[in-house]
């Protein structure tokens, strides 16, 4: 008598799995030695899918895709005033409309490294978490391959020079240490054809085919292009015929004034 097996089905969130105890089976050992080998996807993604090359490099390289780590909090008042007890969602999201002359809000956001970092620098210097995560920022966004050099960093802060070098230190330490950028952002391509086409951790990649739609109808790149450029020829042309019709009011006026003073 062959063993039942188990097919891969996804879960479905509108039906209900049943739950069982250990008493409700009696043969428990026999159900434990079913045989819940079910085929296994390294990528996780469909069959097609699999075979793109740079996908394929990835699985051959076993690139591992950082995670963030998961510390547990040993003080329960912290945890007591983070997520209150009592907390209900409320209906709708904070909306804030900045003003025109707000300052836009970094975004850099500080850690558990660099609280403690601020709280032994803030008693000495004229700093807060505002303000370091402003210069953080700054130091980041100028920053691409090459880190910016503390003379650039001193032009670019526009602050006191200890607390600028003691910043940059900080800030040149954690860049060294971590081997990345400070602010995490997703990665795209950049152009077509190029060697960032094998790096696994792009997202959003361009389609290798155009996708082909309705037969009927010819929504592609080309007529795109045509229609822009139709537009910005119309919009010319509009702008050629003000200009006509402004030249040729000046000259009727020209006509005007020359008549009076001939007459006079």
């Amino acid at each position: 008598m062959s063993k039942p097996s188990f097919r891969a089905r996804p879960l479905e969130a509108s039906k209900p799995m049943p739950i069982f105890m250990s008493e409700e089976l009696p043969d428990l050992p026999e159900y434990s030695a079913i045989n819940r080998a079910v085929p296994q996807m390294p990528s996780g993604m469909k069959k097609e899918e699999e075979c793109e090359h740079h996908l394929q490099r990835a699985i051959v390289t076993g690139l591992i895709i950082p995670t963030p780590e998961v510390i547990q909090v040993g003080d329960m008042a912290i945890y007591n005033r983070l997520y209150s007890p009592n907390f209900k969602v409320p209906k709708q999201l904070i909306h804030m409309q900045p003003f025109t002359m707000e300052q836009d809000i970094p975004d850099y956001d500080m850690d558990s490294e660099d609280e403690r970092w601020l709280d032994v620098h803030s008693k000495t210097m004229d700093i807060n978490p505002l303000k370091f995560e402003e210069m953080m920022d700054r130091l980041e966004k100028n920053s691409g391959h090459s880190v910016v050099t503390q003379m650039e960093a001193k032009v670019l802060l526009k602050e006191d020079d200890d607390l600028i070098i003691a910043v940059y230190d900080y800030w040149l330490n954690k860049r060294l240490k971590t081997q990345q950028s400070l602010i995490p952002c997703v990665k795209t391509e950049a152009h077509r054809g190029g060697n960032s086409n094998n790096n696994p951790y792009l997202a959003f990649r361009r389609r290798t085919e155009k996708m082909q739609t309705r037969k009927n109808r010819k929504n592609d790149e080309s007529t795109y292009e045509k229609m822009v450029k139709l537009k910005r020829n119309l919009s010319r042309a509009v702008t050629l015929l003000e200009l006509v019709k402004r030249r040729e009011n000046s000259k009727r006026e020209l006509l005007h004034l020359t008549v009076e003073i001939f007459e006079k």
